[in-house]
Formats: C-alpha cells, sequence, structure tokens
C-alpha cells in the first residue's frame, strides 16, 4: 500500500495488530454509487427520458465531463441548477458534487424573485437551466448584482460536457457540503439546508432497503428530484443499477402509460399525487406491483385503500427537508396481514419508527420529558442521527434553535404508541383550540377523506365569537361526485366527538407547494384577514 492510500487511524485500538491501523478508509460519498453501478452494470439501461436512453457507462461518462466543464468555471462557488425531472436534473446529482463544489437544486416552481433569493444567498457561481424556465431566469437574473454564469441545456450544455476534461473530485471529510436544499419558505424567505456525503450515502442505502430496489426496479420519477434531493433517491436508484424513468412533469395519463410500457415498478410522491394516480381515467389494476413511498402528510386511510385495490403498495414515510427526506418509516408488520383492511389501512398512515440508519425517535412533552407510550400524550417529535443537516447555511442562530440539545426539533405534534411507532397528530400550528379544547386537524381531515365523494381536504381553525375558533373544511370532490356542507358535517359527527366537526365547508381547490403540500398558511391567511391574534395558529 502507497503512502498516500494510507489515512491516519487514530489511537491504536487494542488487540488490533500495529501493521492493520494504517489500513485506508475512504470517505463515504453517495457520487461512487455511479462508480460502482458503471463498472458492474454498464451496459445496462440507466436512463429513460423521452426518447432518450442512456446506459451506466454512458450516465458516468456524461456526468465525470459535466464535473470538468463546472470545475473549470465555478471557482468552488455552488453551483445552481433549475431543471425538471429530466436526465440534466440526474447528472447533476453526480456531476456537480464531482466538480468540487455544493448542488444547489432549485425548485421549478417558485417565482422569479424567489429564484434570485435563492441564487444570492447561496452565493451560486453558475445556473443550469432548462429553456423552459428562459422568461424565469431573464427575470431573476435582472434583480441580481452578482449574477452567475448561465449555461442554458441544450447546445451550451451540451458543449459544456464535450469542453470538460473528466474529473471526479472526492471529499476529504465525508461531512464536509455535498449540497444546499431550500426549506419551503412559507413564512418568511427560505432556509438554505446543507446536507453532508455521510448522510447522503447512508440516506440513499435506507431507501434501498426499505423500498426493496434492485437491478431489476425501474423507478418513475413523480416526486420532484429538486425536493430534498429526491429523498436521496437519485444515489439509491443507482446504488441499486436500477432505471431511472424521468418525468418532467406530473401528468396522470402519462403516468398510467409509464407504468404500463416501461414496467415500473416503485415511485413515491405526496398523497396528492397518489390521489392523482388512483382517480385518473386510465386508473386500473397493474400487471405487477407496484411499491410506493409517500411523505409529505399524513395519507388518509381512504387513499390507501384505493391504492391497495389498483396493485400499488404504499409505505409511509415521514422527514423534512432538514432530515434528507424520510427519517422514519411505517415498517410493516407480518402479524398485521391477518387484520381487516380498515384496520390495516389506519395502521398503515402512520409515521412509524425511525429508518436503518437514524437513531431512536423521541416525543418530547413540553416539560422536556420523553411522552409516554400510551398512543395518547402529544409531545413534539424530535430526531438525532446521520442524516440530520449540518445546519442552515450562513444562520447560526436557527440552527440553535432547531436543535438545542442536540435534537433536531421538527415542529410536528405527535404520540407514541406501545408498539413503538409514532403517530402524527399535527403540526404545532395547525392544533385548533376551540373552546379550551384541542382539535387535532390531521383527525379531522382524514374523517372527512373518508367519505366517497372527497378527493383532497384541508382543515384550519378559523375565528369564532363564541369559542375563539373553530374548525373548517376545506374540500376538493371527486370529478362527477357531489356532495352537501351538511353531509360532510354529519359524516364527521358519525365518527368523531361533535365539537370535533367543522362549522364550515367549503367546496374548492386547494392551493399546494411544488411539492405537493396543501398550504393550508394560503387559507389561514385569507380566513385571519383583519384580526390581530390567532389562537391556533
Amino acid at each position: 500500500m502507497s503512502d498516500s492510500a494510507v489515512r491516519a487511524a487514530g489511537p491504536h485500538p487494542a488487540g488490533v495488530p500495529a501493521d492493520l491501523t494504517g489500513l485506508s478508509f475512504e470517505p463515504l460519498t453517495p457520487t461512487s454509487f455511479l462508480d460502482r453501478a458503471a463498472a458492474a452494470h454498464g451496459d445496462r439501461v440507466a436512463v429513460v427520458d423521452g426518447d432518450l436512453r442512456l446506459t451506466y457507462a454512458q450516465l458516468h461518462e456524461r456526468c465525470r465531463a459535466l464535473a470538468g466543464g463546472l470545475a473549470a468555471i465555478h471557482g468552488g462557488r455552488p453551483v445552481a441548477v433549475l431543471a425538471p425531472n429530466t436526465h440534466v436534473a440526474l447528472e447533476a446529482t453526480f456531476g456537480v458534487p464531482w466538480s468540487g463544489a455544493p448542488l444547489v437544486a432549485v425548485n421549478t416552481r417558485l417565482s422569479a424573485g424567489e429564484v434570485g433569493y435563492i441564487l444570492r444567498h447561496s452565493r451560486a457561481s453558475v445556473l443550469v437551466y432548462d429553456p423552459v424556465f428562459d422568461e424565469l431566469v431573464e427575470q431573476a437574473l435582472a434583480g441580481l448584482d452578482e449574477p452567475p454564469q448561465v449555461v442554458r441545456v441544450g447546445d451550451d450544455y451540451e458543449r459544456l460536457i464535450s469542453w470538460g476534461e473528466p474529473t471526479a473530485v472526492t471529499p476529504d471529510d465525508e461531512r464536509s457540503l455535498l449540497s444546499i436544499n431550500y426549506t419551503s419558505g412559507t413564512t418568511g424567505h427560505p432556509k438554505g439546508v446543507m446536507y453532508h456525503h455521510r448522510g447522503a450515502y447512508l440516506q440513499a442505502l435506507a431507501m434501498v432497503g426499505h423500498t426493496g430496489l434492485t437491478p431489476s426496479s425501474v423507478h418513475l420519477w413523480t416526486l420532484p428530484m429538486f425536493h430534498c434531493n429526491g429523498w436521496c433517491f437519485p444515489w439509491a436508484v443507482t446504488a441499486a443499477a436500477a432505471t431511472h424513468v424521468c418525468l418532467p412533469k406530473v401528468e396522470p395519463a402519462r403516468i398510467w402509460e409509464l407504468v404500463r410500457e416501461q414496467g415500473v415498478t416503485h415511485l413515491n410522491g405526496a398523497p396528492t399525487v397518489l390521489s392523482m394516480i388512483a382517480y385518473a381515467p386510465e386508473a386500473g389494476p397493474v400487471p405487477t406491483p407496484v411499491r410506493v413511498a409517500t411523505g409529505g402528510a399524513p395519507p388518509s386511510p381512504a387513499i390507501l385503500r384505493r391504492m391497495a385495490e389498483l396493485g400499488f403498495d404504499v409505505t409511509h414515510l415521514y422527514g423534512l427537508t432538514e432530515t434528507f427526506g424520510p427519517a422514519m418509516i411505517c415498517d410493516w408488520r407480518p402479524e398485521w396481514n391477518d387484520l381487516d383492511g380498515d384496520r390495516q389501512a389506519r395502521l398503515k398512515a402512520r409515521q412509524g419508527v425511525g429508518n436503518l440508519i437514524s437513531q431512536a425517535v423521541r416525543v418530547i412533552t413540553d416539560d422536556g420529558d420523553d411522552a409516554p407510550s400510551d398512543g395518547t400524550t402529544t409531545g413534539q417529535i424530535a430526531l438525532r442521527g446521520n442524516n440530520v443537516m449540518l445546519g442552515y447555511l450562513n444562520d447560526e442562530q436557527a440552527t440553535r434553535d432547531a436543535a438545542p440539545d442536540g435534537w433536531f426539533r421538527t415542529g410536528d405534534i405527535g404520540v407514541m404508541h406501545p408498539d413503538g411507532y409514532v403517530e402524527l397528530r399535527d403540526r404545532s400550528k395547525d392544533v385548533i383550540i376551540s373552546g379550551g379544547e384541542n382539535i387535532a386537524s390531521v383527525e379531522v381531515e382524514q374523517a372527512i377523506a373518508d367519505h366517497p365523494a372527497v378527493l383532497e381536504v384541508a382543515v384550519i381553525a378559523i375565528p369564532d365569537e363564541r369559542w375563539g375558533e373553530v374548525p373548517a373544511a376545506y374540500v376538493t370532490l371527486q370529478e362527477g361526485a357531489s356532495a352537501t356542507e351538511e353531509e360532510i358535517v354529519e359524516h364527521v359527527r358519525s365518527r368523531l366527538a361533535r365539537f370535533k366537526a367543522p362549522k364550515r365547508v367549503t367546496f374548492t381547490d386547494l392551493p399546494k407547494t411544488s411539492t405537493g403540500k396543501i398550504q393550508k398558511f394560503v387559507l389561514r391567511d385569507a380566513a385571519w384577514v383583519g384580526r390581530e391574534h390567532r389562537i391556533g395558529s
């Protein structure tokens, strides 16, 4: 072994021969998965993007050339990428880190002002973007004093790859900065969440194990790759040497076409995406089971039952941008197979237990103690482990506030069940306090979602002169279905305490984020306009 391959091993461990303590240990990085896939499965199809097909050998070559081209121009500063779910977004997850710069995957549904803020805050040196965003990019750059160098996908992008000297910079420290992912920014400016190489590597392996990815798997990209770096699935699918099927836009008809045409075995998405798939006109039983990971909100038992009828095996995951995506999984126990369908659906809707690389999950009460495992006592969900961020970019105070004692506070309210599974009861801001009684909006939402005419629902607190605030429901109905406000209210009253039933039901399309999450703050802002105080907000 050459001297350059030897890394310091620290103090000599007892019982280990001295001549073994100098063995080389390479820092963990998710980009190494593409090296392995190209070496072991180089001739197999890695990417399907419309008419484009790339083998793993070709993908490996392109990503290293992209890295070389970027390394010549980025000066060590972050590289931003604004692209839908195409081969470009996938190549960036390997090529940008290999160039020696952090990746900033930009939300494709942001306004020009929001994109400009991210470019400025991250100090991006280069912006790679898809031509569909020509106008948006022009507007975003107009407000910047130091705009990044622009690489437009097409001739410019291919020229950069053709010029690039194949490069693959690997980190000396596996906890060095890999990427910067921006939070949704529902209030104020979004925060830049810093990911490290070690966390992404381990998170990707956890996703391989939990979702059963193999070289035979075909993964359809229904989840945006910009969202938590696609929950680390660009690296996970590659680690398994499975096939990436790109989908630039979530269109139910196209999803069903690709599921049947490409033999899709895996996909991910928020419950709203599952609703679009499940109730599309093209929906029908799949020829072979499709494994689905869902997160972003608790899936209703109704949508879980519908997906099961179509042949989709749904697993509920829970996490945040700050936790590299899914930090918890509702691990299915074999003994639950004998339960009735409704009971199974309700168990599947729980957030579950820590994933393979997470440390123990806690539910912390207001006094700082762990909530008893009684399925009733609520507290804030807290996480710790390899899949927790380095911190917020240029915001040390926010980082300290998020993890005051080393445990990252998620802001979500949950309970710990006797079997060790956590169940989300609410976002802390979504607890409705009506006449001194706490009402969990998620509980009311799931009751309403069980109505056969309901497609989607959001429940918030609205002002009330007598009770301070009361629950109100905003409902989107199934196409061609009908229901009245009285029917929805009575439906809830038949399942929950009467005081939990909504006092108002509005039938409407729901506002959503780019990742499919319902934007309750938009509904809340409209409901409380002109009010100085929101008891439950």
